[in-house]
């Protein structure tokens, strides 16, 4: 089994006796309904069996060569998406390549991630660093309509078309989009960029009906960008499909599968240790990314009706020096899930240095691996120590089966851990509130508009008219 759920880091906070009896029961359930589709969403577990289906398809085949393609004609890529359309991806290249894969890329494109802001001067930066470079854009919207994406769309399609001199077919032949499922003989009911794809003959690819964006990455949504940074997608999705395997038996008590037992200890430190906010703390900052991954994972599947641990992640050592005192110090709100990595190939030695002006030599003939790690157990049992407990998760390596084994433990860990708790882990209502406040505001206009501007004047005492 790839990964280890280590509990030494814990300071004793682990239940026992007839709870941890009571908690793994719950757990169990949860996992049965989740294996049997008797929870609450269950028509969006299409993610449960895909790491073993997926590679069969036409499509899967057909990521290979498109990335293939576009690594023939593009210097960069945009990747334009927001939410579980981009994080997913970005987290994958980040942890299998690089931070820096931009910087350090051979024979494939830059891959820049775009569609997840609004801000004027984001856009300013990218067409700097994108000016005069052949590029292709992958949008990625079950819809079309979300208004970062939508607007970013908008702009780079027209920007694609300057930089190939107007002619409409070669810029369509740059265009790749990633949507919902073309099914003949219907029109799709909100598709407005599977419409626009079907007018402009771009290429196709689909994000599952039945899976949310949070849990796509490894399917076309994340999949395309990823073959197209160079990454190994039979290596990806073969991490995941060995962790379906592994955690598709639940077995009797707390040792026997580490991705029940994540969840149980979850809701062991939330419903009786009074937990409110669960931190992911890594070694690696090729990680960062993946730790934002894990907070729309977990925020947006737990957080509603009231309910649910807040995500946060940080990067250790660098965060001890800004986060590291109220961590230590702070409410007792806190627990920690760490993960970490065995040593890299490229193993960096300290060595001995005349006069030891730096006081350093006592590192002479250690490697950096061996330094972090040590942060890392000290870290560890200073937070324990001030009753910050941490769930270690333990990997050989950062390659790309590990973070598909990875990837797959946090998704189905999530869902038991939402059904462990009472929620829907599939569905993100709360999500759509300030959506619809925007488009009132920015005058879109409808008579559903024109109630919730009225709502706003009424309650706030803002008029969306004035500018």
């Amino acid at each position: 089994m790839a990964l280890k759920l280590n509990t030494d880091y814990t300071g004793g906070q682990l239940p026992a006796g007839a709870l941890a009896a009571e908690i793994y029961a719950r757990a169990k359930q949860a996992h049965l309904d989740l294996e049997n589709g008797t929870g609450q969403g269950a028509g969006m577990r299409g993610w449960l069996r895909f790491p073993a289906e997926y590679p069969k398809t036409e499509e899967y085949g057909r990521i290979k060569a498109t990335a293939r393609e576009i690594a023939e004609q593009a210097e960069v890529l945009l990747v334009i998406g927001i939410g579980g359309s981009y994080l997913g991806a970005r987290a994958v290249i980040e942890a299998v390549k690089s931070r820096y894969y931009n910087e350090t890329r051979e024979n494939t494109p830059a891959i820049y991630f775009t569609g997840n802001t609004l801000s004027e001067s984001d856009y300013a930066d990218l067409d700097k660093l994108i000016e005069g470079k052949k590029f292709c854009i992958n949008v990625i919207s079950k819809s079309g309509k979300t208004l970062e994406c939508a607007v970013a769309f908008r702009y780079y399609k027209a920007k694609l078309l300057e930089s190939c001199n107007g002619d409409a077919e070669r810029a369509n032949s740059r265009i790749y989009v990633t949507t919902d499922p073309y099914e003949p003989g219907r029109a799709p009911e909100e598709g407005t960029l599977l419409k626009a794809a079907l007018e402009h003959g771009w290429r196709r690819f689909v994000v599952p009906k039945d899976m949310g964006g949070r849990y796509s990455v490894l399917s076309a949504v994340g999949l395309l960008p990823i073959a197209c940074a160079g990454i190994g997608l039979d290596a990806l999705i073969a991490g995941a499909a060995a962790a379906q395997t592994a955690y598709e038996r639940p077995g009797e008590a707390f040792g026997e599968n580490p991705c029940i037992d994540y969840a149980a200890l979850r809701y062991y430190y939330y419903r009786h240790r009074r937990k409110a906010v669960e931190i992911f703390a890594g070694y690696e900052p090729s990680m960062v990314m993946f730790g934002e991954w894990y907070k729309q994972l977990l925020g947006e599947s737990e957080g509603k009706r009231g309910q649910g641990l807040f995500p946060a992640a940080v990067t250790f050592t660098t965060d001890l020096h800004s986060l590291g005192q109220y961590i230590q110090q702070g409410r007792r709100i806190l627990f920690e899930t760490v993960l970490t990595f065995g040593q890299a190939a490229n193993s960096i030695a300290l060595w001995e240095e005349p006069g030891d002006g730096d006081g350093l030599n006592y590192l002479s003939g250690k490697s950096l691996f061996e330094v972090n790690r040590t942060a890392f157990k000290a870290t560890a049992l200073a937070h324990a120590k001030g009753r910050c407990p941490s769930l270690v998760l333990e990997l050989p390596r950062r390659d790309a089966y590990n973070i598909g084994w990875l990837i797959y433990f946090f998704e189905k860990a999530c869902a038991i851990s939402g059904y462990m708790i009472g929620v829907n882990p599939f569905d993100q209502d709360g999500v759509e509130q300030y959506k619809k406040f925007m488009f009132a505001l920015l005058g879109k206009q409808g008579k559903k508009h024109d109630q919730i501007r009225a709502l706003i004047k009424r309650t706030y005492g803002l008029d969306a008219n004035e500018k």
